[in-house]
């Protein structure tokens, strides 16, 4: 697997933004103070494959902004998130929670220890979340968690 894996930097925000705005997603939340939450794939010619972010919210983990390049494989994404479950961990973050509205994804992250959870079994402490807010908006939308 070519590149490397690491710790966004501020110097990377403006190049991130527009990854994730490629692949369709907003960027609400990504900020100067937000990126060192981040962790970026690039490839040999430092060209972003791939990210992966993290919210804390009141000691709890939410995942934000998992794309990678078409083309790239599962082993990819599991080395993003294995990063992001050793930074939880060092955090001090028990739980992480992700949203998808990709019914198809949820078996690929069940493998990796992630269990459905209704929207009813959200923490309380994302009632303030914006970006739960708009996900909640979503008709289709997927919850799931990963306790550490």
């Amino acid at each position: 697997m070519p590149g490397i894996i690491r710790k966004a930097e501020i110097e990377d925000l403006e190049r991130v933004q527009q990854f994730l705005r490629r692949a369709n997603l907003g960027t609400e939340g990504l900020t100067a103070e937000t990126i060192a939450s981040f962790f970026i794939k690039e490839n040999d010619n430092e060209e972003i494959s791939g990210t992966l972010g993290i919210e804390v919210i009141q000691g709890i983990g939410l995942l934000r902004s998992l794309v990678v390049s078409p083309g790239h494989v599962e082993e990819e994404i599991i080395d993003l998130l294995d990063k992001m479950v050793q930074l939880a961990i060092e955090k001090g973050i028990d739980r992480i929670f992700l949203a998808t509205n990709k019914a198809a994804t949820v078996a690929f992250f069940e493998l990796l220890g992630f269990k459905r959870v209704e929207r009813e079994e959200l923490p309380q402490e994302f009632d303030h979340s914006e970006h739960i807010r708009h996900v909640l908006n979503v008709d289709n939308s997927l919850f799931l968690k990963l306790s550490l």
